[in-house]
């Protein structure tokens, strides 16, 4: 019991600066996000405990307001930090990478199987809706690597559904934000088994992180990449 005492009170510190520094990056990209979130707090507390006096149960309903009211402020406040994070995230070389890092279970992503001198890249990710390629970039040059990944899908695994995202907020692109829905919105068609499979033959062939260390999430502008142009293996 000691030991678990010990490392809740150890880990409660850290939760809380992990808040803090959620907050003041999120505010620095929205500063009204502190005045909203307490808003929502007050009128929802306010809003039960007005209940509780019309009904004559003051205190039962204040409680009940008051885990009500911190519940909305964090999902405000979250709404609000994620809306942040993919602003400041869009637009950046390898923003897409950190997005399919966070879809979830179920997916295997690896960042980067293709990518040119202008860093256009593209992403790939395996799961039940079978080989998804994420790209981003200029749309005129990511559409070639995108059709060679295809090609080189297609060779090996026919049998396997392959689909295309190019992020972005032209026509027929998809927002940084929209990436993971847009995602998860394919039709689970793969078996878990065929999935796994899926993944090993593509560790097999190995790619271009094979050779190529590239760091997780968006990538530094002023990166250079190696001269040589087209697609890199």
């Amino acid at each position: 019991m000691a030991r678990k005492s010990n490392a809740d009170t150890a880990a409660n510190p850290g939760r809380l600066k992990q808040i803090a520094l959620t907050y003041k990056m999120t505010a620095k990209a929205d500063p009204k996000v502190g005045l909203i979130v307490a808003g929502v707090g007050i009128v929802t507390f306010g809003v039960f405990l007005a209940i509780g006096f019309l009904i004559d149960h003051p205190v039962y309903l204040g409680i009940l307001g008051f885990l009500v009211a911190f519940l909305a402020m964090a999902i405000v406040f979250g709404r609000r930090a994620e809306r942040a994070a993919f602003g400041q995230m869009e637009g950046q070389p390898g923003a897409a990478a950190a997005v399919l890092d966070n879809v979830g279970r179920g997916w295997s992503t690896t960042p980067a199987v293709a990518m040119n001198r202008n860093q256009d890249i593209v992403h790939r990710a395996v799961g039940r809706a079978g080989v998804v390629l994420v790209a981003e970039g200029n749309p005129n040059r990511v559409k070639p690597l995108l059709a060679a990944e295809k090609k080189k899908l297609a060779r090996i695994m026919p049998d396997v559904p392959v689909h295309d995202i190019i992020v972005g907020n032209g026509e027929g692109q998809v927002p940084l934000k929209k990436v993971r829905t847009t995602l998860l919105k394919f039709p689970r068609v793969l078996p878990g088994p065929q999935v796994t499979q899926v993944n090993d033959k593509l560790r097999a062939m190995g790619d271009l992180m094979s050779n190529m260390p590239l760091p997780k999430g968006p990538m530094p502008k002023g990166m250079r990449m190696p001269r040589g142009g087209g697609k890199m293996r």
